[in-house]
């Protein structure tokens, strides 16, 4: 079975394909088959996600995999959720991963509430208008940073800091990472889902 990974962000990448691979599918990402990326105009992660999964099933013919994830910041009432991504172009920065955490950190000063989640929404379907999206859901409670720490992983890990480890993710080596991750999470969920659903004789 060939399945769609609907991302063209590197990072994002790096860690899914590992996190498929006990699936033993042949995952396939959309840039290598020319897809264009999806418009995101929606409000929450599952939107998101279900569009950009239906819009490389669509473009490719075969079943697709998209995920959604972002920052919720508790002081501002979970933003930047959706719009994690560009969240630096909201204060008059270049979109950058090092600008939204240069963005986030001085926003942040002086806040005593620095609870954040990290949360990756997956949806998995079968073919465009397919009626039973396969849906799975990651979640990591931390705090924001008072600085950068740590050289690994890519977004706002080097700012999301884990009280019960006392690291921020990008402090982690990679597979302790993906163990704990809220893409971690997700993915081992959504492969449970499409064994139990897609591969199941």
């Amino acid at each position: 079975m060939k399945i769609v990974l609907a991302s063209n962000n590197k990072g994002k990448l790096a860690e899914l394909l590992p996190l498929f691979s006990p699936l033993g599918v042949e995952l396939i990402t959309q840039g290598s088959l020319g897809v264009p990326e999806a418009p995101e105009p929606y409000k929450t992660f599952v939107e998101n996600a279900l569009t950009k999964a239906r819009n490389a099933a669509q473009h490719t013919g075969l079943p697709s995999i998209a995920d959604d994830a972002g920052l919720c910041i508790d002081a501002w009432g979970g933003l930047p959720g959706v719009d994690t991504a560009y969240y630096c172009t909201t204060v008059g920065y270049e979109k950058s991963d090092d600008n939204n955490r240069r963005a986030v950190l001085e926003r942040m000063q002086g806040e005593k509430n620095r609870r954040a989640n990290m949360i990756s929404v997956q949806v998995a379907v079968l073919t465009p208008l397919d009626p039973q999206p396969l849906i799975s859901v990651g979640r990591v409670q931390g705090e924001i940073s008072l600085q950068e720490l740590g050289d690994g992983g890519f977004g706002f890990d080097p700012v999301m800091f884990i009280p019960s480890l006392g690291k921020t993710m990008a402090q982690l080596d990679a597979s302790h990472k993906n163990q704990i991750s809220h893409r971690g999470q997700s993915a081992r969920m959504m492969v449970s889902l499409i064994r139990e659903n897609w591969l199941a004789a």
